[in-house]
C-alpha cells in the first residue's frame, strides 16, 4: 500500500470526465480553468487528483494525447509537419516539434520517414476499457 486514500466516488468521475472532455477536444485550445470549471473542481484539485489517478497532469495527458494522433497522422497521411501540428492542436511548430522529439525520440519527418503505416489498430479488451474507465475509445 502507498499510503494513499482512494478518490471519493464523485472526484473519481469528475475526473474521469476531465480525462474524456480532454479526449474530445484535444485539438482546440483548453487551459486548466476551462477543464475544472467544466468538471466542478478547482485547478489545483483537478492536478492533483487527476495525477493521482492517471499518473500524470492533465496537461501532460493531453500533449499525449496530441502526440499520439500525430504520430498517426504522420504515418498514414500526406499532410505536412505544419498541417498535423496544427490538427493535433498545437499552435507553435516549435513547441511542436520539440514536445514530440521528447517522446518519440525523433523529429516529426524523421518519425514519418522511419514508420510504416498501421495496417490494423490494437485491440483494447473491454475490462480493460471498463477498468479504466475509457467508455469511448478515440480514434486513434
Amino acid at each position: 500500500m502507498s499510503g494513499e486514500l482512494p478518490l471519493p466516488l464523485t472526484a473519481h468521475k469528475q475526473v474521469r470526465l476531465a480525462r474524456r472532455l480532454l479526449d474530445q477536444s484535444y485539438d482546440t485550445p483548453i487551459t486548466i480553468e476551462d477543464l475544472s470549471r467544466e468538471v466542478a473542481l478547482s485547478p489545483y484539485h483537478l492536478i492533483r487528483t487527476f495525477k493521482d489517478a492517471y499518473h500524470q497532469t492533465p496537461h501532460q495527458y493531453l500533449v499525449g494525447r496530441r502526440i499520439a494522433r500525430a504520430k498517426e497522422l504522420l504515418r498514414n497521411s500526406d499532410l505536412s509537419v505544419t498541417e498535423i501540428c496544427v490538427a493535433v492542436g498545437f499552435e507553435s511548430l516549435g513547441s511542436f516539434s520539440t514536445l514530440f522529439r521528447n517522446v518519440a525520440g525523433l523529429s516529426p519527418s524523421a518519425y514519418r520517414n522511419n514508420s510504416q503505416p498501421a495496417t490494423n489498430k490494437a485491440y483494447i479488451p473491454l475490462c480493460v476499457c471498463l477498468l479504466h474507465g475509457i467508455e469511448d475509445q478515440p480514434d486513434l
